[in-house]
């Protein structure tokens, strides 16, 4: 089996990703995964929409396993077969803020418990350190600023829908929290010394 990242949103496939879509004859994937990647399955190809994540690990060895975003990122790479990396939101939010991936913390509160994540992004926002928060539609910053209430200095940033031709940068702060207008995004905080984005040269 092959699992295949097919990016966070449109026109993000690699071209590894993109070969091994065109030679496969059965595609398995969530139906917003399968949208991404639908003008590159061949005809002929059995496509099979995801019912029961638990039957994943029966798949027959032929089997093209896609997975949204990156597979090692909260996505499917636990299973075993061939992982094939895709483009993440964290890569790619991190490319709209100009900040490096190596002094970035990634925590996931994707369909997980968001006590523990916001817990443990408090213990690290003491630490002085840029996080990013992988979120899910239930998640609830305004839950999040009032733990982080002793450090009004921290940047939240959120990145929404993020990839796709809808996307939205929005800023704000511990006091003055961001608000999301879509359940799909990601969550940067980072700390004062972080430089202002949007005032970043052109290239």
């Amino acid at each position: 089996m092959k699992i295949v990242g097919v990016g966070c949103g449109p026109d993000l496939l690699t071209c590894q990703a993109e070969e091994v879509i065109r030679s496969a004859t059965l595609i398995v994937g969530s139906e917003r995964a399968i949208s991404l990647v639908e003008k590159k399955i061949p005809a002929g190809c059995d496509v099979r929409v995801i019912e029961d994540y638990k039957a994943l690990r029966s798949l027959p060895g032929e089997a093209v396993l896609l997975s949204t975003g990156d597979p090692m990122l909260s996505g499917l790479g636990y299973l075993p077969g061939e992982v094939i990396p895709g483009i993440s939101s964290v890569q790619l939010g991190a490319a709209r803020l100009h900040t490096s991936l190596t002094n970035l913390l990634v925590l996931t509160a994707h369909g997980r418990g968001h006590d523990d994540a916001m817990c443990t992004a408090c213990d690290e926002v003491r630490r002085g350190r840029s996080l990013c928060l992988i979120t899910d539609p239930s998640f609830k910053i305004d839950s999040l600023v009032k733990k982080l209430h002793s450090h009004p200095e921290y940047r939240l940033v959120i990145c929404q829908d993020i990839g796709y031709p809808e996307e939205k940068i929005i800023e704000g702060t511990v006091d003055v929290p961001p608000k999301a207008t879509s359940g799909m995004y990601i969550l940067f905080l980072l700390p004062p010394a972080y430089p202002d984005f949007a005032k970043a040269p052109a290239l």
